[in-house]
């Protein structure tokens, strides 16, 4: 799938917004919009669990759904509550957020992908989100002018670049190229429009950040 929709996941991947944030440049209104909005995004990749959940076919499907779903609920909104306050943006301000276009977008695909295809449909179209994250922080600590002191999206770049993202890099990566390996060309066909659909929506989200919108 990466291989078919190439040009755009190098697009996302490489988006201007990502090589600024390794070189420490990217505007703090950029960041800090972006924030905000993946807040939002966070919201509703929980809900994209639940509906994981629903959509899950055996008792192992169900608790990975769930699991999933603590984590986002129990976890990570939490510290990405924190990690918001610690630039500026208090949880009474997230709290009244309205969601851009782009974040709009790109939720609702996910959500309508899940509600009208299956459990694969929804992780493919996950798959630029939580694969696609765990790529770019590689990809920064690759790059000559990534600034890793004194760039104030050090702590960012760690996260994803960590041992715990990257396991569950690789946990949904097993998972995935498992199922993809029996479907048939048909299929494959119509997963990859997925996964190309959901990798330009989330180059989307990045310039979103850089224009502000």
């Amino acid at each position: 799938m990466k291989a078919r929709s190439a040009p755009d996941w190098q697009a996302y991947c490489e988006h201007r917004f990502v090589r600024d944030l390794a070189a420490g440049t990217l505007p703090e209104p950029a960041f800090q919009h972006y924030l905000k909005q993946d807040y939002l995004f966070l919201v509703q990749f929980a809900r994209a669990w639940g509906l994981a959940v629903y959509k899950s076919r055996d008792l192992s499907e169900i608790r990975q759904g769930l699991d999933s779903l603590k984590a986002i609920v129990d976890v990570e909104i939490g510290l990405h509550v924190n990690y918001c306050a610690s630039w500026g943006i208090d949880e009474a301000a997230l709290a009244k957020l309205t969601a851009s276009r782009a974040t709009l977008a790109y939720t609702r695909y996910v959500l309508d992908a899940g509600m009208s295809g299956d459990l694969l449909d929804l992780h493919v179209a996950l798959a630029p989100c939580i694969i696609g994250y765990g790529e770019i922080a590689g990809w920064i600590l690759r790059q000559p002018f990534t600034k890793h002191e004194g760039n104030p999206y050090a702590d960012w770049i760690a996260m994803y670049a960590g041992d715990e993202y990257q396991g569950l890099v690789a946990s949904e990566l097993e998972w995935l190229n498992r199922r993809l390996a029996g479907v048939d060309e048909q299929r494959m066909d119509q997963l990859s429009t997925v996964f190309g659909d959901a990798t330009r929506l989330e180059a989307d989200f990045w310039q979103m950040g850089l224009d502000l919108a």
